[in-house]
C-alpha cells in the first residue's frame, strides 16, 4: 500500500522536492506547517510532501497502536529501531522518491528529511537509494544497523545536515552524535548543529535548514 501525504505545493514552477518524515505517533500533518514557515525563494519551486506513516501497535506503548515508521521493542538504543520495520518504511519511502524522479524531478533536487523516528528512516535509506538524492536531513534522531552501514551505502558522498537538542530525554544526545560519527568516519559530507532545546525543533534550527535547504537546492 503507498504511503498517504499531504504535501505543500511547489510555489511556481515544480523544479524540487522535500520528503519530511515524522516522528512516532505524530502524523504529516505534524510538520506540513513548517513548509510556508520556512518562506523558500519561490524560484528554487521546492514542493514539500509531509507522509502518514502506518498504524500499527508500539511495543514500548504497551502495544497501542499509532503512527509507526517501525515497532519499537526496547527503549535500548542498539535494540530500539526494529531492522525489518525500518525496511520496509524505507521502500515505502522509496516509492514516493521514485515517483516523483518519473515526474521529472532530478534526484539531485530531491532531499530526505526526517524526524527522530522519521530520521532513521531517511538515514537509513539516502545513502542505500539506487541514485544519489540532493541531500539528507536527520533531526533528533539515530542510526539503524550502523554495522551494516560500510557494506550497504552506494552513496558514501551525500550531503547530510543533522541537529540535536542537548536536552533530549526522548532520543539522548549522545545517540545522534553517535550516528554523526559513524557517517564521518566513512567521509560522509556531514554538518553538526547542536540547540538547547529538548525532543523538538526550534526557530534557530529551522533557520539553519533555511539556509541549508536554500544551498542545497539552488
Amino acid at each position: 500500500m503507498s504511503l498517504e501525504f499531504v504535501e505543500y505545493p511547489a510555489q511556481g514552477e515544480h523544479k524540487a522536492t522535500v520528503i519530511w518524515l515524522h516522528g512516532l505517533g505524530d502524523s504529516g500533518d505534524g510538520f506540513a506547517p513548517v513548509a510556508p514557515q520556512l518562506n523558500l525563494p519561490s524560484e528554487l519551486g521546492i514542493r514539500f510532501i509531509f507522509p502518514h506513516a502506518p498504524v500499527q501497535p508500539v511495543t514500548i506503548n504497551g502495544g497501542m497502536e499509532m503512527r509507526s515508521w517501525y515497532d519499537i521493542k526496547s527503549i535500548e538504543l542498539d535494540k530500539r529501531a526494529d531492522e525489518q520495520g525500518v525496511r520496509d518504511s524505507a521502500a515505502k519511502v522509496e516509492e514516493l522518491i521514485n515517483t516523483e524522479i518519473a515526474s521529472g524531478i532530478p534526484a539531485n533536487k530531491i532531499i530526505l528529511a526526517g524526524f527522530s523516528q522519521g530520521g532513521v528512516v531517511s538515514l537509513h535509506l539516502a545513502p542505500r537509494f539506487e541514485q544519489k538524492l540532493g541531500g539528507v536531513m536527520a533531526l533528533s534522531t539515530y542510526m539503524c544497523v550502523p554495522q551494516k552501514f560500510a557494506d550497504e551505502a552506494k552513496h558514501t558522498d551525500l550531503n547530510v545536515f543533522m541537529a540535536h537538542g542537548s536536552q533530549d530525554n526522548v532520543v539522548p544526545y549522545s545517540a545522534g552524535k553517535s550516528a554523526f560519527e559513524v557517517l564521518t568516519a566513512h567521509n560522509m559530507d556531514v554538518s553538526w548543529q547542536k540547540y538547547p532545546m529538548a525532543h523538538q525543533v526550534c526557530a534557530e534550527e529551522l533557520q539553519a535548514i533555511r539556509q541549508w535547504l536554500v544551498a542545497r537546492l539552488s
